[in-house]
């Protein structure tokens, strides 16, 4: 066997459970997140010294904080702690680039596989599928081929082992570091490793196997970690249906840096993140909660907080993982705490970042015929408690005191919301005001003048 490869150089001993970060003192959060930054940023020895070179600390925490697309402040914030505790690949998040250290790879474009091991979560044919299909992602955007083989070395060898498995890589238990995987090499190199302490499924439940290990072999084969919350390569678990899953854009580039374009007659596309400060960028929903605002759009939102200047991007699975992508109307009940998301007949409810049971329900309960397919927009007034829907050129009114649709509706958008010509993408309310998004305009609302005030870009709220 040759000597470790990169990952285990970079990674110190990390073999407990993390810790509900909300519960800790801020002692215990400091070493928890020095802990972190030692697995994953090279923080190197300074366990025992965080408080004498208190500046070395700062600094890996902006680059954490940096490559997760949260506020940049250097400090142990309450987002950058959630975003640590998450579940996530054990590879270190090196740099900002595609290729590990070296560019290596695979001289060979046709590789071989072997499972050592299974586990009693799954059946021996679940899990041989969901390896299979892992291994085709990557085959289907590159020249590569994937072999199972039943006895003898592979290139890449699969194995579920428990804590201390002699790679100088403990698992530390349930949840937390899923699985880790070894740049393209002899010996151990290419090698895939998956902690036999969580419970693997196929499904939606504790942690997809297929999403895992699509993820670790991007390891196995060269890539490292990206910075784009969508991709595949993120560090986080994110679940997403195995069904319709396909690699983001940026995945399909990694890999096919490496290894040449697909050898099909038409090359696979992935989607791509959307840019804040796009001048063509447009909204699918928008809503508050608790003092921030929520901008939706595809697979993503952004978080944005009035008093802080930069946003966080992230994907709607990384956060609410039964949610679908695509939400296409949203509003905050302020009376209640309780945000609705909506999309087609369907809608959902938030307590915070919680998703309440009981959902998703049907759009009748509000009252809307069979005829109404989708909602456009929603914004509930919390002076009036009416909450407003829109749907194509016409406008609903529902009574939250009363829990009904009010009668006369509905009516046309333009006769009662002049200035506002267009169909509606995303309306929300901040203070008096309806701030109404159309294409990548925005309408600023004054509901007590009955008049559009302001005409600005939709992405003003980004600071672009």
């Amino acid at each position: 066997m040759k000597g470790f490869p990169f990952l285990l150089l970079l990674q110190a001993q990390f073999s407990h459970a993390f810790p509900a970060v909300s519960k800790m003192q801020e002692e215990e959060k400091m070493t928890f997140a020095v802990n972190y930054l030692e697995r994953f940023y090279n923080l190197r020895n300074m366990k025992w010294k965080f408080m004498k070179d208190g500046d070395a600390v700062v600094e890996k925490i902006e680059e954490m904080q940096e490559f997760f697309g949260l506020e940049v402040t250097g400090e142990l914030d309450e987002a950058t702690l959630e975003v640590m505790a998450k579940p996530r690949c054990g590879v270190p998040d090196v740099a900002l680039f595609e290729v590990l250290p070296g560019n290596p790879k695979w001289k060979s474009n046709a590789l071989t596989y072997r499972i050592l091991n299974y586990i009693s979560d799954m059946s021996q044919a679940d899990t041989d599928e969901a390896f299979k299909k892992a291994f085709q992602l990557w085959s289907n955007a590159s020249p590569l081929t994937f072999s199972k083989i039943n006895e003898g070395d592979a290139d890449i060898m699969i194995y579920f082992a428990r804590r201390d498995h002699g790679d100088n890589s403990p698992f530390d238990g349930p949840n937390n570091i899923l699985a880790h995987a070894f740049q393209p090499g002899r010996g151990i190199g290419g090698d895939a490793h998956f902690d036999a302490d969580e419970t693997w499924t196929k499904g939606s439940k504790g942690y997809n196997l297929f999403l895992v290990a699509a993820h670790e072999f991007g390891h196995s084969l060269g890539l490292s970690h990206s910075t784009e919350p969508g991709a595949l390569m993120f560090p986080t678990y994110a679940f997403s249906d195995p069904k319709t899953f396909s690699l983001s854009q940026d995945d399909i580039n990694g890999i096919q840096s490496i290894y040449g374009l697909s050898p099909n007659s038409v090359q696979p596309t992935g989607s791509s993140a959307p840019k804040a400060c796009d001048p063509r960028l447009t909204f699918d929903a928008i809503t508050t909660l608790r003092g921030e605002i929520i901008f939706f759009k595809d697979k993503y939102f952004w978080r944005k907080h009035p008093q802080m200047t930069s946003v966080e991007f992230n994907s709607i699975s990384l956060f609410w993982p039964t949610l679908p992508e695509g939400i296409q109307a949203a509003f905050e009940d302020k009376e209640n705490d309780v945000v609705f998301l909506f999309k087609d007949r369907q809608y959902w409810a938030l307590s915070g970042y919680d998703v309440l049971p009981g959902y998703p329900r049907d759009i009748s309960l509000f009252g809307f015929p069979r005829t109404i397919r989708k909602i456009d927009a929603a914004v509930s007034d919390s002076r009036t408690r009416k909450t407003y829907f829109f749907v194509d050129q016409q406008y609903w009114r529902y009574d939250d005191q009363r829990k009904s649709m009010e009668e006369g509706y509905p009516k046309l958008i333009a006769n009662d919301f002049l200035g506002i010509e267009n169909k509606i993408d995303a309306v929300f309310q901040i203070n008096r005001y309806f701030y109404f998004f159309t294409g990548p305009h925005q309408y600023v609302f004054d509901p007590y003048s009955r008049r559009t005030i302001a005409i600005r870009r939709s992405n003003s709220w980004f600071n672009c």
